[in-house]
């Protein structure tokens, strides 16, 4: 099943199921997918879904309908296109291709730690080291349940809140995960037994740290928690536990 998913300046607001055979985006309320904001006029486009097509028509809307980023009357659409009405982008899923776009979306950002380096790979070991050194130095002294042989390690994820890939997920199993774009903003996500943590690896900018609910992480690991929100080489992602 296809799907739109609408967001505002690269925050996602609200997704939609294609399941019914019309749907009409604009301002007012009898709208599918309404917009309340002036620039969006009352009737601005509409979509029809047959069997596994789906066309785009502008309704004469006043600002008009744009698909990544070209002025469109009548338009078929494809996975991945970004539909922008008024200020608002609604980007068009198909669920027959999300298999396609998770690789997208891992290719893009996910980096195979080999070729970071093998020194680099050190300095990130050692800083999440201390990280979780200074952790458990806090920590109260330990009960039988707090045995090593009973330490459980939580699952986690991570969810693409902005951009292209909005609403990709990537589980966080392995030991070491490598993000990011080289030469802009690289790093590394790794899963202990005291939980997960991010340090900084490499930027194309001097002291350009990746942030932690808007705050640079600096040169030292910094642990995640539940709901925290990760901005990496210009990409919003939440860290979520299960």
């Amino acid at each position: 099943m296809a799907r739109l998913m609408l967001s505002l300046d690269g925050q996602v607001l609200a997704e939609y199921n294609m399941n019914k055979e019309r749907y009409t985006i604009g301002r007012l309320p009898d709208n599918d997918i309404r917009i309340d904001n002036p620039s969006v006029s009352g009737h601005h486009s509409l979509i029809i879904n047959i069997l596994n097509d789906s066309f785009l028509e502008d309704l004469n809307s006043t600002n008009g309908t744009y698909v990544n980023g070209k002025l469109i009357k009548k338009h078929a659409m494809q996975h991945g296109d970004v539909i922008t009405v008024g200020h608002h982008q609604l980007r068009f899923v198909d669920s027959q291709s999300g298999d396609t776009s998770q690789e997208e979306f891992e290719k893009t950002m996910v980096i195979n730690s080999s070729s970071q380096g093998e020194d680099r790979i050190r300095r990130v070991s050692s800083a999440v080291d201390q990280a979780a050194k200074s952790v458990t130095q806090k920590r109260p002294p330990a009960s039988p349940a707090d045995a090593p042989g009973a330490v459980a390690i939580s699952k986690a994820k991570l969810q693409v809140l902005s951009g292209a890939f909005a609403g990709r997920e990537l589980e966080l199993t392995k030991a070491l995960t490598t993000l990011g774009r080289p030469g802009i903003q690289v790093a590394a996500i790794t899963r202990r037994a005291e939980g997960y943590y991010i340090v900084h690896v490499d930027s194309g900018k001097e002291n350009d740290y990746p942030l932690v609910n808007g705050v640079a992480i600096g040169p030292q690991a910094r642990r995640l928690n539940d709901n925290d929100v990760v901005q990496l080489a210009g990409v919003k992602m939440g860290f979520f536990e299960n």
